[in-house]
This record gives structure tokens, C-alpha cells and sequence, in this order.
């Protein structure tokens, strides 16, 4: 994996050496800087395939007209070479998958996004039509951010890159803050920063000077259910998820899986091994905790299958004592704590290779979350007379609070925290931090009347108008993918893996399986309260079943009661009068009586205290 910046305008050699200094982790094998006709080009290069220099980029073609910088992997290129090479037009010098991508575009220019199978965000400069393309590829794996700043366009792989050009301010957006408050994170195609976007998923963008911004989708997930015999659903998904992950085993240094003895990633290290013709490496992690633990059913998996399996057990020291880095591995606010144990798994897996595979996707695919269960009761609820759900919030109030990971009462509690707003709106409630009382509560009296859209959920809104006629199962699922999947798993384990120069690959996110899995109907995924139905009946006598019919556990750390032991210095600390008086942007009677209530265990607020002590972190990082 690499990381890739640029401008086209104003700006110099010493600007691109600048911005792509910052991504070295991103790719630490290689810098390069192309400067050209006010046209900027910059590139750090994480060596996968063809590690010769000839490989190296920006690359250009053999005229000099095109150039490109590439982040990301093209799983089919060898295919594509093969049909580049019967036209007798390009001759290769590389055997990378960057020098193809490059004469596809020469080819087939816009077209190719119909033709290549990858992870990807990248460049490309046309010097013959003076235009600029950016492009990501369909599932958003790889990121992208991008500014005009008096008549500049700006572009990287992060935010710390952009930053660096001397156009570019940084001014704080108090809606993306707002919207990071609700979800967690900052949705697609805002940032932090006024005027910085981040490119959506499957989309390219085109820039040229005098014409602005033209930017168009070039495919998008269809769930018209297509009828198919479940026996005959089961063989099709067992020949895509094999192809998925064969193609996804070619690379020119060590390999590997992230396992975490969850059923996804257990089907990766099957396909995986299956494929190989030695022992491949599986690494996983465990904790202290045993409610966070999972490290035997990894184990478990390892044996069956027949991997080289490698695990390491987190100390609670390794974990707090990464909590003060991560303003610098995240560039903007994101508070989901999994980032922390997924940098030390990253860490732990990248001393021995330099290419994992992992299990994500399969819980947004196939209804996989504890949520889509919960959405059974949403109606019945909602019918319930009022003296009936009050009745419901005050028994929650005071159930005893537990700080086991997704304990009975944080259930509970986040349940009817869905019901404030509309019933579309109950899932992000659900996954997210503060409802919007809460944040009427916790904004200052001029910060929050200068919000627009002071709900902080208009996402949802813009997600469900792009599949309006598909069902309602349908909807939810593709809801899971434009938010959770794509801006809270994605974005966590490209940060994570990337500080360490590590590459992940998903297989569940091939484009194939989703279109496929898309369409299937949904009793295949959701079966009564069985989620993934399709892949844990695939999966019978390949893994443990213990694995396959185990509950889902999320992949955290014990925030809550670190918050008050460990972290407690450090959360009056970040959340102090003081400290929030530097902004001015929150109400401390509001933060004081949160920290009060968690310190004294009269609730749980740790989603809510850590939402804020990340903004802090961030926000001192930064202004």
C-alpha cells in the first residue's frame, strides 16, 4: 500500500517533499515527486509487487503525456495485461500492477472502472486534455481528501498531507463536528475542516483549471433479488469467496490473516489456506480481560485449518500507553476505541509480514450485528403506550451498570436511546455516541445555534434517497455499508495497518461478492434471529462449528473501567473547565456531570466521555 499527493496550480518541489513526507509510514520503501507545467505529483512507496525501482512512481507513460500515482492493489491486472498486450500498442517494463492501470486509462480512459477488480484511490494526470482525475475504488477501502484554495487543487492520501501545501487553512467545521458527535466519526464527503472533502466510494472526480469540479459514480450495489436455491446460493458464494481470496494471495513479499476467531476472518484463513501450497501465517491477539478475549477460538480455527498461527496477549500497558499517539494516526476526530487493539494486532502481524488478509464486510453484508436482531423489536416498541416505554427508561436508568463488553445494561440502555427521532434514524443512534438531546445539552448556546443541521443524521437521509424502491432489509443493509462499514471498519483498519506499513486485503468486499450477496433474499442472511445464515451453513464442517454458532463479540478494550482507574488523570485532564474553555464549542456543567456519573458508576458514559476526550486530543493536536 502506498500513499499519494499532489496539487494542480501553485506550489513547488519543496511543497510535494513536504506533503509526501508525512505518509513515510504509508510507504516507507520509496519517495518520489513529479513537478511539471504547474502540475505537482508526489508518491511513498510500500513495495507489494515488482519491487524493482523501475516500479517506482509517479509513473508516466512513454510519451510523458499521462502520470500517475496509485495507492491500492488491481487484483485482476495480470488478466488485463494479457488483453493490453493484444492490442500490440503499450510495451511493458514492470511487471506491477501500477504500469497497467496507467495504460488502461490510456485505452480505455474513464471506461476502466468497468474493468479492473481492485482496492484503490489514485492520480492521474492528462497532460494531452490538461485535466486531473482522482478516483477510489467501489467499496471506498483506500482514502482520499481534497481542497480548491484560491484556485489551487489540492489532494492526499490523509489529511497531515494536505495540510503541509501552503494554500491550504485549516478551519474548523462545526457540522462535521456535530455529525462526529452522532456517529463517531466524520461521514463522507465532509472532514473536520471547512472546504477538505473526502472523495466518496466509487466515484471519480475530475478537475480542470477554469471548469472546477465534475464528479461522477461510476457503479453502485443493486439489491434486486435474484431467485437462486439456497443449495445453489451456497455453491456460487463457495467459488466467490475462493476466487476472492486466491486473487488476493499474489504479492511479492510475506503474507498472512489477521484471525480473530470471529466467523469472517476464520473463512479467509480457510479460503486462504486451501489456496496455498505451504502453511500460511495467522496472527491474532488476546486480552487480559476475558470478556474481550477471543484468542482460543483463534486457536481453535488454526488447528483445524492448518495455519502457522501466531498469537501475543495485550497487557493493559500497551494499550494506554498507545492512547496518547492517536491524534497522530487518525488526522480527524474518530472514537471507535477497536482502533487501539487493531494498531497493536497491525504492529504484531507486521514483524513478520508485510500483506495480511482480513474478515471485514461480512457482518455489513449479512446482517451480521446484534442490531439487525435488535431491529425485530423497533415496531413493538414504538407501539407500546407511552407510561409504558417510561416505565421501560427508568428501570434502564438504574440497572446495575457492568463494564463487560456489550454488557446486558449498555444493551439496554442503547436500545431506547434509538427511539428520540424517527425510526430510520434508530441504527445510527444505536452504534453511535450522542443522541441529539444529549447534544443540545452538550453544545455551548452559540455553537449550536450556528449548526445547520442540528440532528447531526442527514447522512442517513442522503443514503436511503440513493435505493429508494429497494426493501427495507435492503435499505438497512446498504445504511450499514455507506456509514459503519465504509467510515468507521475501513477507516480503523487502513489507519492502523498503514502506521505500521502494513497491507490489509478484504476479500468479502470484492465487488462480485457484493453484488451477489446484494441480491440474495433475506432469509439467506437474517434467518429468524440467526444472522449470516448463508456463510455459517457454507462454513459447517470447515471450521469449528463453536466458532460458526458462538455470539458476536466486538473487537475492543475495557474503556469503561479504564476510564475510571488508568485513564481517569487523563479524562479530567482533556475535559477540564480549562481545557474546553479554549474553545469554547461545549457546556462543562453538562461534560462535568457525564464524568461524575461514569467516575461513581451511576452510568456507563464511556462512549460519550471518549467522544469528547478524542476531539480534545485531536483538537490540541491541531489548533
Amino acid at each position: 500500500m502506498c500513499g499519494i499527493a499532489g496539487f494542480i496550480g501553485k506550489g513547488s518541489e519543496g511543497d510535494l517533499e513536504r506533503m509526501i513526507a508525512t505518509l513515510k509510514h504509508r510507504g516507507p520503501d520509496y519517495h518520489g515527486t513529479y513537478l511539471r507545467d504547474a502540475v505537482g505529483l508526489a508518491h511513498a512507496r510500500l513495495s507489494i509487487l515488482d519491487l524493482s525501482s523501475s516500479a517506482n512512481q509517479p509513473f508516466l507513460n512513454h510519451d510523458k503525456s499521462i502520470a500517475l500515482v496509485f495507492n491500492g492493489e488491481i487484483y485482476n491486472f495480470q488478466e488485463l495485461k494479457k488483453e493490453l498486450q493484444k492490442l500490440n500498442k503499450y510495451y511493458f517494463t514492470t511487471t506491477s500492477d501500477t504500469e497497467v492501470l496507467l495504460y488502461l486509462y490510456e485505452e480505455y480512459e474513464e471506461k476502466l472502472f468497468d474493468k479492473i477488480n481492485g482496492m484503490f484511490a489514485f492520480a492521474i494526470y492528462d497532460f494531452r486534455k490538461k485535466q486531473l482525475l482522482l478516483a477510489k475504488d467501489r467499496m471506498g477501502k483506500k482514502p482520499l481528501y481534497y481542497g480548491v484554495f484560491n484556485g489551487t487543487f489540492v489532494f492526499a492520501s490523509e489529511l497531515k498531507a494536505l495540510l503541509k501545501h501552503p494554500a491550504v487553512s485549516k478551519e474548523l467545521n462545526i457540522d462535521a463536528l456535530n455529525e462526529y458527535l452522532t456517529f463517531e466519526y466524520v461521514p463522507t464527503p465532509h472532514s473536520i475542516f471547512k472546504n477538505i472533502f473526502k472523495l466518496e466510494a466509487a466515484v471519480y472526480l475530475i478537475w480542470r483549471d477554469g471548469e472546477g469540479i465534475t464528479k461522477k459514480p461510476y457503479w453502485k450495489v443493486n439489491f434486486d433479488t435474484t431467485p437462486i436455491a439456497f443449495n445453489d446460493a451456497k455453491k456460487t458464494l463457495d467459488n466467490l469467496l475462493d476466487d476472492a481470496v486466491k486473487s488476493r494471495l499474489i504479492a511479492d513479499v510475506p503474507l498472512g490473516i489477521f484471525l480473530s476467531g470471529g466467523l469472517d476472518s476464520s473463512t479467509v484463513a480457510y479460503y486462504a489456506q486451501k489456496n496455498s501450497t505451504s502453511k500460511i501465517k495467522t496472527f491474532s491477539i488476546g486480552f487480559e480481560d476475558a470478556s474481550y478475549d477471543e484468542s482460543t477460538y483463534a486457536e481453535l480455527v488454526a488447528h483445524q485449518v492448518g495455519t502457522e498461527h501466531h498469537a501475543q496477549i495485550l497487557t493493559e500497558k500497551q494499550s494506554l500507553d498507545l492512547i496518547p499517539e492517536l491524534a497522530d494516526l487518525i488526522d480527524e476526530p474518530f472514537a471507535d476505541p477497536s482502533i487501539i487493539p487493531t494498531y497493536l494486532l497491525s504492529k504484531f502481524t507486521r514483524s513478520q509480514i508485510t500483506v495480511a488478509l482480513g474478515g471485514d464486510g461480512g457482518d455489513e453484508l449479512l446482517a451480521g450485528y446484534p442490531t439487525f436482531i435488535s431491529d425485530y423489536f423497533i415496531d413493538a416498541y414504538t407501539a407500546c403506550p407511552m407510561y409504558i416505554k417510561n416505565m421501560i427508561k427508568r428501570i434502564a436508568y438504574y440497572l446495575p451498570v457492568s463494564d463487560k463488553n456489550i454488557s446486558f445494561d449498555f444493551k439496554v440502555k442503547q436500545f431506547i436511546k434509538g427511539f428520540e427521532l424517527p425510526k430510520r434514524y434508530a441504527h445510527s443512534l444505536w452504534l453511535g455516541s450522542f443522541a441529539p438531546d444529549e447534544k443540545r445539552q452538550l453544545f455551548s448556546r452559540e455553537a449550536f445555534h450556528s449548526i445547520i443541521n442540528q440532528h447531526g443524521l442527514g447522512a442517513i437521509d442522503r443514503y436511503l434517497s440513493e435505493v429508494p424502491h429497494a426493501t427495507p432489509f435492503s435499505q438497512l443493509l446498504h445504511l450499514y455499508y455507506r456509514t459503519y462499514l465504509l467510515e468507521d471498519i475501513l477507516v480503523k483498519v487502513d489507519r492502523a495497518s498503514m502506521f505500521t506499513s502494513l497491507e490489509v486485503r478484504a476479500p468479502f468486499l470484492d465487488y462480485r461478492v457484493v453484488e451477489f450477496l446484494s441480491r440474495l433474499p433475506k432469509k439467506f442472511k437474517l434467518r429468524g434471529f440467526v444472522g449470516k445464515f448463508i456463510l455459517k451453513e457454507l462454513m459447517r464442517n470447515k471450521i469449528p462449528d463453536v466458532v460458526i454458532d458462538r455470539p458476536k463479540k466486538g473487537f475492543g478494550i475495557p474503556l469503561s473501567s479504564w476510564l475510571r482507574t488508568e485513564l481517569k488523570s487523563l479524562c479530567n485532564e482533556l475535559l477540564s473547565e480549562q481545557a474546553l474553555s479554549q474553545h469554547n464549542l461545549f457546556n462543562y456543567p453538562f461534560v462535568k456531570q457525564l464524568k461524575d456519573e461514569h467516575f461513581s458508576i451511576k452510568q456507563n458514559n464511556r462512549k460519550l466521555l471518549w467522544t469528547l476526550m478524542i476531539f480534545q486530543m485531536w483538537w490540541l493536536k491541531f489548533f
